[in-house]
């Protein structure tokens, strides 16, 4: 009898330590896309479907985008009618205004583009048994195996940063039974197929433009001629066969290989982007050379060493971090498909909980790379030359929740991927600013994309004002600006970078603040992103001014330019103007339901359980509303939640996530956590209230959206630390079912990295560990009655603590109690009392 072979990922199942992850696996192929499994290095991205006969490798590169640069100026009536807008917002004609401001609109961004597809073809007559796919997230490699006619074949799947390929390893368990071939497809036209020795070649062109999916009214929604000369990005990408023991052709049809026992693909792709400035064609990077230059380097290596490479880069990442919730027992060794019905209903899964929070940050090491482009909506994964909401960067909250993550949960340098591109979209906002408004600094609107637009979308007056013409995405950009330099401590990046991007950022916000009846600074016009209010006369609108968010954003930038401002000893002159301004901006207001006001006056919503939650951005990710601090505000922020209700899609879930996190209601927000996971199907079409998890665990918007997978990673990290109160509130939002745990590598502001094991939801040993010194201060849920100090080196210094109100000792204790390793020296650790 032979003997049967394990799927390679369960045979590791029992060598796992306590903080490792189960792979996801499963025992069937994926029936469609949201069930495929993600893969990438932050550049090149494949979604593997696991299929017996046909194995579909969906393959996306970060740069493949239709379009061009920006027109710096698309709209040139445009700055006429600002004044006609605030005239009407004066007089309260809402209506009017609305018109009004749909006049200053300019073009629509460009879409994410799929690259194509690799399809690997097995001839097989017989139906497949022990049939089992995986993904594991320990080191970014993906697995099928099954097994016929007593043969069983195997792929490992893994995209390599350090070598800039795809790696597609196929083996047999017997000599000369693995027959295959492999084709290529692609979504565009222009397409030409190109054959080589052992190796495919495809190469064409993006579409010059593509509309956003949502618009109907073009008969050629995209379109590949280019009449400006500077639209329509090329691209290369290849499939060479590295190595087989079998026999090889290569033609039109594809690569064939016969009689083999195994077969190494190498797959890469570039394109000619050079820069959000650049043309793409004329102006373009010489993607044939690239795709040449990762071939030859990747080919002379075996896969050991592009295996060994990929993986010690990965979890150079990676391991970083670790988090331990709770047991699950048998669920943790169930198919993902099963644990997550499990989970519907029993919803007891803590091992789930924690590969949830680890996958988003799977995700973002996947999908963001420094030197590379920012997470899109669907991170680095799109089939479609149309995707949803074209697969761009909306920043009235999704691009930047992708990247709420970055820093609690150790992935700081990532942040850097989303924070250069900053730059890009200030250039072609303070095109905006000038062109749009007669206005300084810059500033960007609802919707970006990889060539920074920044003008309000809406194809000059098709789009509606209460998306199209929100115009506070400049400040709520520079808040990663800064928060960047919070978790670093980065002063050259904060001198040269940041700070003259905060800066300009707050001046356009000063230009266009104007002062209301009660001499009070408003925005004008200002909407609640895709919100709709009604006014005490019936009237339905979208455009007032002074909204909470508006008048939270720029409270924001303001304090933000201010602190850094005075560490750096510059611009005191443009301090003081934003320090009087602060003085005198429209204040926050509760309304007569206790809840935090959304709007200028306090009126009804249209649909008072709107996704959107704009105005408690003064709660999270902002810092203004704090239970520590402005209790008032607080029950307010947590009434207008009450109010708001806990359904809404995704990545509304998520936020809400990080909400109740900040208002220190850890059960609740384990509630939406729960409501998060909820096993959804692509038929799902609930817009408003179908947001869950796919069976990839990606989240459903639906359709899917990937911020709301990084939005529930930054809730779980909330729910664990908080420090944006200037002290580090360690589990400040504990739910009940993570009453015992561990967690490894979580960063505070400051430049603070804490380890911390918790028992009966009291902290029972910290380490703090600093990456620049200076004073730490914790806030602890439980009073330590025995504290043990230490440095790097072990040694008892208990002379940098202050002990607060003699609640804590700091002579020898017993042993194994709490533990603070100082990898620097922190001049003083302050402890607050327990909550």
């Amino acid at each position: 009898m032979k003997k049967r072979l394990l799927p390679f990922a369960l045979c590791l199942l029992p060598l796992f330590n306590t903080f490792s992850q189960a792979p996801i696996h499963y025992k069937q192929p994926a029936r469609n896309w949201n069930e495929a499994l993600p893969v990438g290095n932050g550049r090149l991205g494949v979604m593997t479907f696991g299929r017996v006969n046909e194995e579909l490798l969906q393959l996306n590169e970060e740069t493949l985008w239709s379009g061009g640069p920006v027109e710096k100026n698309p709209n040139p009536d445009a700055i006429k009618h600002l004044p006609a807008v605030r005239e009407a917002l004066n007089r309260e004609d809402y209506e009017a205004a609305s018109k009004e401001l749909q006049k200053i609109q300019g073009l629509y961004t460009e879409a994410y583009q799929p690259l194509g597809n690799l399809l690997i073809k097995q001839p097989f007559d017989a139906q497949p048994t022990a049939y089992f796919r995986d993904l594991d997230i320990q080191n970014a490699t993906a697995h099928t195996q099954f097994t016929i006619d007593g043969v069983t074949y195997s792929r490992e799947l893994f995209v390599s940063a350090p070598d800039q390929v795809i790696v597609l390893r196929l083996t047999a368990s017997q000599k000369g039974k693995l027959n295959f071939s492999a084709s290529t497809q692609s979504p565009h036209p222009m397409s030409k197929l190109v054959v080589g020795k052992n190796e495919l070649s495809m190469r064409g062109k993006a579409p010059a433009h593509a509309d956003p999916n949502y618009v109907s009214y073009n008969a050629k929604p995209v379109y590949y001629e280019d009449p400006t000369g500077c639209k329509g990005m090329r691209f290369d990408w290849r499939v060479k066969v590295q190595t087989t023991d079998g026999k090889v052709t290569a033609d039109t049809s594809g690569i064939s290989i016969s009689d083999a026992t195994e077969a190494i693909l190498l797959v890469t792709a570039a394109t000619s982007f050079n820069g959000f400035d650049k043309c793409p064609d004329s102006q373009g990077r010489d993607e044939k050379a690239l795709v040449e230059s990762y071939l030859k380097r990747a080919s002379g290596k075996s896969i050991t060493a592009i295996r060994n490479a990929h993986i010690a880069d990965y979890q150079k990442f990676f391991n970083r971090m670790k988090l331990k919730l709770g047991t699950s027992g048998e669920a943790a060794f169930l198919p993902m498909d099963s644990r997550l019905m499990r989970y519907a209903q029993m919803g007891n899964d803590p091992e789930l909980e924690a590969l949830y929070f680890q996958f988003g940050r799977y995700l973002l090491i996947s999908s963001s790379r420094p030197g590379g482009i920012p997470a899109n909506l669907q991170g680095i994964w799109n089939p479609m030359t149309r995707p949803p909401w074209s697969s761009n960067y909306t920043t009235n909250i999704n691009a930047e929740m992708n990247y709420w993550p970055a820093e609690p949960a150790n992935l700081s340098d990532l942040h850097t991927t989303f924070t250069d591109w900053i730059a890009g979209a200030a250039a072609t906002g303070r095109e905006t600013a000038k062109n749009f408004y007669g206005m300084s600094g810059w500033t960007v609107h609802h919707n970006s994309d990889i060539w920074g637009a920044s003008n309000p979308v809406g194809d000059k007056g098709k789009g509606s004002p209460s998306w199209a013409n929100w115009s506070m995405g400049g400040a709520w950009l520079s808040q990663h600006l800064w928060e960047h330099y919070a978790y670093s401590g980065d002063e050259n990046y904060l001198k040269n970078y940041a700070y003259p991007l905060m800066r300009d950022a707050a001046q356009f916000c000063l230009d266009w603040l104007v002062k209301d009846a009660n001499d009070n600074w408003i925005t004008s016009p200002a909407t609640s992103p895709e919100n709709v209010f009604i006014t005490e006369k019936g009237v339905k609108q979208s455009v007032s001014v002074a909204t909470t968010m508006d008048m939270a954003l720029v409270y924001d930038l303001f304090t933000n330019v201010i602190h850094a401002s005075e560490h750096l000893k510059m611009d005191a002159d443009l301090r003081k103007t934003l320090e009087e301004r602060l003085q005198h901006l429209f204040p926050l207001q509760i309304g007569k339901k206790g809840n935090l006001q959304e709007w200028y006056k306090d009126w009804e919503d249209q649909d008072p359980q709107h996704r959107h939650v704009s105005h408690l951005f003064a709660l999270h990710p902002g810092h203004y509303i704090s239970p520590l601090r402005t209790p008032k505000f607080t029950d307010a922020a947590r009434k207008t939640l009450e109010i708001r209700g806990d359904g809404g899609t995704g990545w509304s879930k998520s936020w809400k996530i990080n909400f109740w996190a900040r208002l220190h209601d850890g059960n609740h927000a384990h509630k939406l956590l729960q409501e998060l996971l909820k096993l959804t199907g692509v038929e799902g079409t609930d817009y408003a209230n179908g947001g869950g998890t796919y069976l990839n665990l990606f989240c459903a918007h639906p359709p899917f959206q990937i911020d709301g997978n990084f939005g529930g990673t930054s809730g779980i990290a909330e729910m664990l630390l908080q420090s944006q109160d200037g002290v580090i509130n360690l589990l400040p939002a504990l739910p009940d079912v993570w009453a015992t745990g561990e967690v490894k590598g979580l960063k505070a502001r400051g430049g603070f990295e804490i380890d911390m094991t918790w028992k009966d939801k009291k902290i029972t040993r910290i380490i703090v560990k600093s990456a620049f010194g200076g004073n730490c201060r914790l806030k602890l849920p439980n009073v330590l009655t025995n504290a043990k100090f230490q440095t790097a080196k072990g040694k008892n210094s208990n002379h940098f603590f202050q002990v607060f109100e003699n609640k804590y000792q700091t002579t020898t204790p017993e042993a194994g109690s709490f533990v603070y390793d100082l990898s620097t020296e922190i001049n003083k650790i302050y402890i607050l009392g327990g909550n």
